[in-house]
C-alpha cells in the first residue's frame, strides 16, 4: 500500500512506525510543513497505561519515550498564601521536540520518508496514494477542503490561555491560584525535562482585559506574569513564543467534533478528528491511540472502507468518557469563583472531582462532604471484602477443630 500522512505530529509518526511494522513492504512517506526539529507547545503529559500500550505495539520506542520521561506522582495546589498537596496516580512528562525526534528516528529507522517543510493541503495538490492520512491536527486543510461532509463543528470555550516554558522544574503537578483586583487567574504547571518546566496560564476574559493583557506584548506580558507567580516560579523566568508582530499568543480553546472521520481514501487522525480540552492532559495519549486503532482497523485489509469504519467506531467509543471529562472540566475552570471560597484543602479535592457531572448541579459544600461520605463507605467496603474470607476461613476452622 502507498501511504501518506500530512502532519509530522505523534499521531501521523506513530501510524507510520505501526504500519512499516505490520507490512515492510507499505511505501509511506509523512510529509510536515514545518522544518525539522521546529515544534509549537513545550512539554506534553501522559499516565502509565499508555506506556504500556506502546510497549505492546512497538517496544523500541516505548523504551526511548519511557527513558525520556519524568515522572511525578504528586499533585500541589497554591491558593492564596495556602499549599495543598494530594498524592495521587503515576504521571509522565515529556519534551514535545524530544518525542518528536525519538517517533521521527524510528519511522526513519524502519523506512518512512519523511519530507519536511513541504505543505500539503488548501490548494496544493495532494500526494498519490492508496491511503491519505490527515494527522495536520485541530485546523487540519485537507479536512477543511471538505468540511461539509466531515460535518466539522468547534465549541470556543470562554476562558483564554497561554502555553509557555519555564526554567523551575517542578516535581510535581501544580497549581496556583492568584487572586487579582480583577478576578483570579491560574496556571498548570508541569516538569518535562531535567531542565524546564511547561507552564499554562488561564483566566477569563474579563480578567485577561482587566489586567492588560490585551494590549501588551509578549515581554509585557511574561514580566507581569512572573510578578503575579512570583511563588511558584521561586525566581525562575517564564519562556514565550510571539507572534511575529511582537503579542503574546494568548488562545481561547476549540473543542472540535466531525460528524464523520473518512472520505474516499482519506482518514482524520489525532487533533484533525477531535480535540479536547487541556486541562485533563490527554491529547497526546489519544492522537497515540488512535493512531494504534487505525493501524489495527488496516492489518491484513485491502478494502478501506469497512477499516475505517471499525476505526472510528472503536475509537468514538473510547472518547465518550474522555470528552464528557473533558467538556466538564473546562466548565470548572469557567465557573472557578464557585469553587474558590471553599477551604484549600476542600477547593484541592473538587479540583480533583471537577470531571463529575454531578458536581454542576450540587452546592459545592455538600458535594464535598457526601464524596467524603462516600469514601469512607467504599472504604468499609473493602474492609468487609479483606475481612470476609478470613473471618469466614477462621470459623470454618473452629468448626472442624476436636471438642473437649
Amino acid at each position: 500500500m502507498k501511504v501518506a500522512c500530512v502532519g509530522g505530529g505523534p499521531a501521523g509518526l506513530y501510524f507510520s512506525i505501526l504500519m512499516k511494522r505490520q507490512d515492510p513492504s507499505h511505501e509511506i512517506t509523512v510529509y510536515e510543513r514545518n522544518p525539522a526539529g521546529s515544534t509549537y507547545g513545550w512539554g506534553v503529559t501522559y499516565w502509565g497505561g499508555l506506556i504500556e500500550k506502546l510497549h505492546a505495539n512497538d517496544p523500541e520506542s516505548a523504551l526511548a519515550i519511557s527513558e525520556k520521561s519524568v515522572r511525578w506522582s504528586d499533585g500541589v495546589a497554591h491558593i492564596r498564601d495556602r499549599t495543598t498537596k494530594h498524592h495521587g496516580d503515576e504521571g509522565f512528562g515529556i519534551s514535545r521536540r524530544r518525542l518528536l525526534d525519538i517517533l521521527a528516528a524510528r519511522a526513519e529507522s524502519l523506512g518512512v520518508r519523511l519530507e519536511y517543510e513541504h505543505e500539503v493541503g488548501g490548494g496544493a495538490e495532494l500526494p498519490e496514494a492508496d491511503l491519505l492520512v490527515a494527522g495536520d491536527g485541530v485546523n487540519s486543510a485537507l479536512r477543511e477542503r471538505h468540511a461539509d461532509h466531515f460535518g466539522t463543528e468547534a465549541a470556543v470555550g470562554r476562558n483564554i490561555y497561554i502555553w509557555l516554558g519555564t526554567t523551575k522544574v517542578f516535581d510535581s503537578f501544580t497549581f496556583a491560584f492568584v487572586e487579582t483586583a480583577h478576578g483570579w487567574i491560574w496556571c498548570y504547571a508541569y516538569g518535562f525535562s531535567a531542565e524546564q518546566s511547561t507552564f499554562i496560564v488561564e483566566c477569563s476574559t474579563e480578567t485577561w482585559t482587566g489586567l492588560g493583557f490585551d494590549r501588551a506584548s509578549e515581554a509585557d506580558s511574561l514580566d507581569r506574569l512572573e510578578e503575579l507567580f512570583a511563588e511558584p516560579l521561586d525566581g525562575h523566568r517564564l519562556i514565550g513564543r510571539a507572534h511575529a508582530d511582537g503579542s503574546a499568543q494568548w488562545l481561547n480553546f476549540r473543542t472540535l467534533t466531525n460528524r464523520t472521520w473518512h472520505r474516499g481514501n482519506l482518514v482524520l487522525l489525532g487533533d484533525a478528528a477531535h480535540a479536547t480540552h487541556y486541562s485533563i492532559g490527554a491529547g497526546t495519549t489519544l492522537a497515540l491511540e488512535d493512531a494504534i486503532a487505525l493501524a489495527g482497523a488496516l492489518r491484513g485489509s485491502a478494502d478501506l472502507r469497512p477499516a475505517f469504519a471499525a476505526y472510528e467506531r472503536e475509537r468514538r467509543s473510547a472518547l465518550l468518557p474522555v470528552q464528557s471529562a473533558a467538556r466538564y472540566s473546562a466548565q470548572w475552570y469557567e465557573n472557578l469563583p464557585r469553587y474558590v471560597r471553599l477551604a484549600p484543602p476542600q477547593m484541592f479535592a473538587l479540583l480533583g472531582q471537577r470531571h463529575s457531572p454531578l458536581l454542576p448541579h450540587v452546592p459545592p459544600q455538600l458535594y464535598y462532604r457526601l464524596d467524603r461520605a462516600a469514601e469512607q463507605l467504599e472504604a468499609l467496603r473493602k474492609l468487609k471484602r479483606w475481612l470476609g474470607p478470613r473471618v469466614a476461613r477462621t470459623l470454618h476452622a473452629r468448626s472442624r477443630a476436636p471438642r473437649g
